[in-house]
């Protein structure tokens, strides 16, 4: 039987960046997931605070040289990767120098939010998409980790909802216990728009893009979701637990992983849903 593929897309992962529940995650789940014989895939924004000499990055060179228009503006897209040895894992790094090259990962030393926070999740979802479709390598499921990541469903299911390598993918979206205050720039829901992407879908961040918005969104376009920390936002919760999918909650360090393989085994086997198996196109071999 071939092996199950999932692709986790995360906002922070360990040793890279200090220890947070995401980052702890982000380390220890695709090494647990890759240990129960399922074939993984990892990406995470490449902070400026990341050392690259010490964590042995280096450019893909055939991966990057895409750009990416976010506003009417060309962001270059640039793809590094490192090991994890005693994981046997690879780490898959999106760089770009207008929005990673700052030395913290959403807000300053002074602890001020950077204003372009928006259009960095927006370079990032897209910026993992496009990767993987260079990399010719179609998940079974994606599995996306803190906020910055809360854009991966809406552009798989609808931007990249054509592409063959994505049509089947399922998407689990974690809540973790990392809300940001106040609200992304009016024009939010604009800059979204790429083709493919339904206006419709929108309407949740269009009046009031804050943190729980984005979350519902996200929650929106995915087909489960999981409680990642033990407190989440109430609101966000009470969407996730009351929306209709799959909902797995909060599993301590010593269970998560055994709990999201299953939950994982669980999602994949409700198979594509009835209008994509109406599909006559044929998937891309691989």
């Amino acid at each position: 039987m071939e092996k199950k593929k999932i692709l986790f897309v995360s906002q922070e992962i360990e040793p890279y960046l200090p220890t947070s529940d995401v980052a702890h995650i982000g380390r220890y789940l695709p090494q647990g997931i890759q240990e129960k014989k399922k074939e993984i895939r990892t990406f995470m924004p490449r902070y400026g605070m990341i050392n690259e000499r010490r964590n042995q990055l280096h450019e893909v060179i055939r991966l990057s040289g895409m750009n990416l228009i976010i506003d009417d503006t060309d962001h270059s897209l640039i793809i590094k990767v490192a090991s994890i040895q005693s994981a046997r894992m690879q780490v898959y790094f999106i760089d770009n120098e207008d929005f990673f090259q700052r030395k913290g990962i959403v807000q300053d030393k002074n602890g001020k939010y950077y204003d372009d926070n928006d259009e960095r999740a927006i370079f990032f979802a897209r910026g993992v998409l496009e990767t993987v479709k260079k990399l010719r390598w179609s998940p079974d499921l994606v599995h996306c980790h803190g906020w910055i990541t809360s854009l991966v469903p809406l552009y798989l299911k609808n931007g990249f909802k054509e592409d063959p390598l994505f049509r089947d993918s399922k998407v689990v979206y974690s809540v973790y216990d990392d809300a940001y205050p106040g609200a992304f720039p009016q024009n939010f829901a604009k800059k979204l728009k790429v083709d493919g992407v339904n206006e419709k879908d929108l309407d949740v961040v269009r009046e009031l893009p804050n943190f729980e918005n984005l979350s519902k969104l996200a929650i929106n376009m995915s087909d489960a979701v999981i409680k990642g920390h033990p407190q989440i936002n109430a609101e966000v919760e009470e969407y996730a637990k009351n929306c209709g999918k799959p909902f797995l909650d909060y599993h301590s360090p010593e269970t998560y992983i055994d709990a999201y393989s299953d939950f994982y085994d669980m999602i994949l086997a409700q198979g594509p849903a009835p209008a994509e198996k109406k599909s006559t196109k044929k998937k891309i071999a691989i």
